[in-house]
């Protein structure tokens, strides 16, 4: 079976699903009710990729297309749209920002693709009521991603530092100001600098060329992977970490982290 027609049967299996007679829990279901469960498939397609595992990958591939699938046959079903719309849309959409694939346009690096790309994208949004450059970055998106996008976006039109210590000297500024919001004692002030802080440091990476979402990801996991060390080596001493004192963790800590070095 190729590929279409196993998308087509996966289509011809919502559609059952979704038929009466079919299953009540999917007959019952909105693009509202789904819509957490779109996310979690995005999410763990991404952790499948950080794990490096190609038959995680290919599961969880195959879950998040489902819910693209389901979206489409409700769309269908309300008369909106049907998944041939919407694979015909972005067939459209790659062939129009590709024109050094697709057409006679020529480009001399990665970079020149991404100027073209963020310029036919700003012509395509000339019938849309928002066109800024900045628009189509959902809020939805995890904040240090958004940041990213945002940042990656205007850089596009050349609104952007240089190179990273041109950053640094922002991060400075806004640790500065971050400090004096903290004496001020106001705490939407401070809430504003902090923010300030944070978004400097995701330009920062991005022109180091790293994701902070993806770094912070990973300071996550050396806690986590320190803090558990903490928990391990205090029950062998039989001592509880509720009653442990703070210079015993700080040890502990150390210890898991020169174990890591």
């Amino acid at each position: 079976m190729g590929a279409p027609e196993a998308f087509a049967e996966l289509v011809r299996i919502m559609e059952r699903l979704r038929a009466p007679g079919g299953c009540p829990w999917d007959r019952e279901q909105t693009h509202e009710s789904i819509k957490p469960y779109l996310i979690e498939e995005a999410y763990e397609v991404a952790e499948a990729i950080e794990a490096n595992d190609t038959t995680e990958l290919r599961t969880e591939l195959g879950d998040l297309l489902l819910q693209i699938v389901f979206h489409a046959e409700m769309a269908r079903e309300a008369g909106h749209f049907t998944i041939e719309d919407v694979v015909r849309g972005i067939a459209e959409k790659m062939i129009r920002r590709h024109p050094h694939v697709f057409g006679d346009t020529h480009v001399k690096d990665s970079d020149e693709v991404l100027r073209n790309w963020a310029r036919i994208k700003t012509e395509e949004r000339k019938h849309h009521t928002d066109n800024s450059v900045v628009a189509g970055v959902p809020r939805a998106l995890p904040a240090l991603l958004r940041a990213h996008r945002l940042g990656e976006k205007a850089s596009h039109v050349g609104f952007d530092w240089s190179e990273p210590h041109a950053v640094l000297a922002k991060v400075r500024e806004e640790l500065d100001e971050l400090e004096a919001a903290l004496a001020s004692g106001a705490a939407p002030h401070i809430a504003a600098e902090l923010g300030d802080l944070v978004f400097a440091l995701t330009s920062f990476g991005r022109l180091l060329g790293l994701r902070t979402e993806d770094a912070v990801q990973g300071a996550s996991d050396r806690f986590v992977r320190r803090f558990r060390h903490i928990e391990r080596r205090l029950a062998e001493r039989g001592q509880d970490i509720h009653t442990a004192s703070l210079d015993e963790m700080n040890a502990l800590w150390d210890e898991a982290k020169a174990q890591e070095a």
